[in-house]
């Protein structure tokens, strides 16, 4: 009992200190100097909204951190650029305990801003991840950055498994797993190998991308049915196509043999010289004596 209500404690104090993390996001900048154009404010805004959006955060604007440097005539720390130093100085202005910083780079519409997210007591990077806008994202947007980069253990999607034989097993990643009453499972994002088995049947492998924030829906479980019913495993349909009137056997054969006897005949009588014809012969000095 003692140990439980330890365990229970040590959870409340991990869940009061989370609730109460203050994360500072410094103002984006572009090759060192601060970018204050339409698209990466509209950016900025997302990420403060997102970082917001984490149960227990409490978010320093970019824009409340740029008038404390102001205050304080730092100018210095508008410029860190990841020097972790700097960002725990810049941290310790504002009273928080993460400062998130951002670099955008990218073409036109196309932009991705380079997130990292410093511990302010260590002065410690803590990870990085990107963002990106104007371009196909898996990610999860501004949300899935967020989470990435300050909540990993939550970037997570869910698989819902619809299996139509009892007793069956699901294994992740080659653990075994429990699905929930509806049937589902959360994984974190990414590929997954998935396996199903019962002893009945074949075991089902699959290897699932599991995207942030949906619910992928697998297939039914497959029951074998060409062993049991001696169904055939495949439904292609042979045709076979004729060959022309000229190619097919009976039509190709004779015409070959006659071919082979008319060119026998005229290499028998053009090329080839006949045997046996006495050669011509002329008399000679006027004389009537016939040729031998």
């Amino acid at each position: 009992m003692q140990m439980r209500l330890a365990a229970l404690l040590v959870a409340l104090g991990e869940l009061v200190a989370h609730a109460d993390r203050t994360i500072a996001v410094a103002p984006l900048s572009t090759l060192g100097a601060e970018d204050k154009s339409a698209a990466t404010k509209k950016m900025l805004a997302d990420i403060e909204h997102a970082i917001a959006g984490l149960p227990g955060n409490k978010v320093v604007a970019a824009a409340q951190v740029a008038q404390a440097i102001d205050r304080a005539k730092k100018p210095q720390l508008k410029a860190c650029e990841g020097d972790a130093t700097c960002l725990a100085e810049l941290g310790k202005l504002v009273g928080a305990d993460v400062v998130v910083t951002g670099e955008v780079g990218g073409l036109g519409d196309s932009r991705v801003i380079y997130l990292g997210a410093t511990d302010v007591a260590s002065a410690k990077e803590m990870r990085s991840t990107t963002y990106t806008l104007g371009a196909t994202d898996d990610g999860g947007g501004a949300s899935g950055a967020a989470i990435r980069l300050l909540d990993p253990d939550h970037y997570r999607g869910t698989l819902r498994f619809a299996i139509d034989v009892p007793d069956a097993s699901v294994f992740v990643n080659g653990t075994k797993v429990a699905l929930s009453a509806k049937g589902e499972l959360a994984l974190p994002v990414g590929t997954q190998a998935v396996r199903i088995t019962q002893s009945e049947y074949h075991d089902f492998i699959k290897f699932i991308d599991v995207p942030y924030g949906k619910t992928v829906r697998m297939q039914e479980y497959p029951i074998v049915e060409h062993d049991v019913k001696a169904k055939p495993t495949s439904r292609d349909r042979i045709v076979y196509i004729q060959p022309p009137l000229w190619r097919r056997p009976y039509i190709a054969g004779p015409a070959i043999a006659v071919l082979a006897i008319v060119v026998g005949i005229i290499t028998y009588e053009v090329i080839t010289p006949r045997v046996g014809k006495p050669a011509e012969c002329r008399p000679l000095g006027g004389t009537e004596v016939p040729c031998p």
